[in-house]
């Protein structure tokens, strides 16, 4: 029987139930509206999945390999509202407190150490779920690794969930493809510029056409 391995990107579900949910504040008017909203979700995760394993993995606020290779990377987001930000070491206070592990490692990014996880534990022979608000990581959906994605809104959160075969079907590519789609387009979020006058529908179609990059150019 396979072991079950829930892996959560812990700074992007904390961004996710920071701005889906309203603000709150405990008696000493700390801001806590995230830490609810993540742990809400983590318990509905392990009262649904019930994993044999779970991790937790951080973002490090430093520069990462990406931004040796190209320095504008993420050049042109905004820094995290304080609100948001005196709730990380509170969440991790609380997860450690619950016992659970967590990763963080400088020059990655959580989703670097999720991702590498999870094909780990897939070779290792385990089913794997990786809750992540980022579609990037669409790219390592597999036979037994799905991607959650929880959207939060108005205090209510619905998770899709993303096998390889779910990439192929709702978006039309495959999880391989998908890499290929994301370097024609671009990514505005991360400041990754595409290739000109080329956006998310025009590489689309173009990948569904040929399927590669390659083939576009062949």
């Amino acid at each position: 029987m396979m072991s079950k391995v829930l892996l959560i990107d812990g700074h992007s579900i904390l961004n996710r139930a920071f701005y889906g949910l309203p603000d709150l504040t405990n008696a000493e008017g700390a801001h806590t509206g995230a830490v609810y909203g993540f742990l809400t979700i983590l318990f509905k995760l392990l009262e649904e999945e019930k994993p044999d394993y779970l991790t937790v993995a951080f973002d490090v606020h430093a520069p990462t390999f990406r931004h040796e290779m190209y320095e504008a990377y993420k050049g042109t987001r905004k820094g995290m509202p304080e609100e948001l930000k005196e709730q990380v070491p509170l969440l991790k206070k609380v997860l450690d407190a619950m016992g659970v592990c967590r990763i963080e490692q400088a020059g990655l990014e959580a989703d670097d150490i999720l991702g590498s996880l999870a094909k780990q534990a897939q070779a290792d022979g385990n089913e794997v779920i990786l809750v992540s608000g980022d579609r990037d990581l669409l790219q390592i959906a597999d036979v037994h690794i799905c991607i959650y994605l929880p959207r939060t809104k108005m205090g209510k959160t619905t998770i899709e969930h993303y096998y390889a075969s779910d990439v192929q079907e709702k978006i039309g590519l495959s999880p391989a493809q998908f890499i290929e789609l994301k370097a024609l387009m671009g990514d505005t979020a991360d400041n990754i510029p595409g290739v000109p006058k080329v956006g998310e529908k025009t590489a689309l179609s173009l990948m569904q056409t040929y399927g590669s990059i390659e083939g576009i150019y062949a």
